[in-house]
């Protein structure tokens, strides 16, 4: 391992992969936030006959969402790399797409999240197979815990869409 410096933090680089893994966890990173904010959309916005249960659904899962957001830089930090610094940073590389519909259907909120979420874990098993290859175990084993919350949260959106 090589060492390196980015500032005040002394890091342990993993050979010339690196740049490349924490590239690939930063937009992983700005797809998180952009789909933290779209299920707090459709928290604050969802109506209809299953009102309770889908606030709550998307509630809960805009937490687990959130709460993956600092394991995610952390270990893009930990590489030696640096993260997103703000909106626009999002902004720029998030590939979720934004929805600023007014009077979304509940059933259109719910499979537009699970698409989403689905997108998720094809972007996660592609950022596990490049950690894979640099012998990235921390990372590969991380990965490993956000893919089975997404397909979590995509089960559970196919789910509740059938009685929508």
């Amino acid at each position: 391992m090589q060492q390196t410096s980015q500032g005040d933090t002394q890091t342990l680089a993993r050979g010339d992969n690196v740049l490349e893994i924490s590239e690939a966890l930063n937009a992983i990173l700005a797809d998180v936030f952009a789909l933290y904010m779209k299920t707090k959309n459709f928290h604050w916005h969802v109506w209809g006959p299953h009102f309770r249960d889908h606030h709550l659904l998307f509630d809960d899962q805009a937490s687990q969402l959130l709460a993956i957001t600092d394991e995610i830089a952390e270990r893009v930090r930990k590489s030696g790399a640096f993260t997103l610094h703000s909106i626009g940073d999002i902004a720029r590389r998030q590939r979720i797409l934004d929805n600023n519909g007014k009077g979304v259907a509940a059933a259109d909120m719910l499979e537009e999240l699970r698409q989403d979420n689905q997108a998720l874990v094809a972007s996660l098993r592609e950022a596990k197979a490049l950690a894979d290859r640099a012998g990235d175990n921390a990372t590969s084993g991380l990965i490993d815990g956000w893919t089975d919350q997404a397909e979590g949260r995509a089960w559970f959106l196919l789910e509740a869409g059938r009685s929508a």
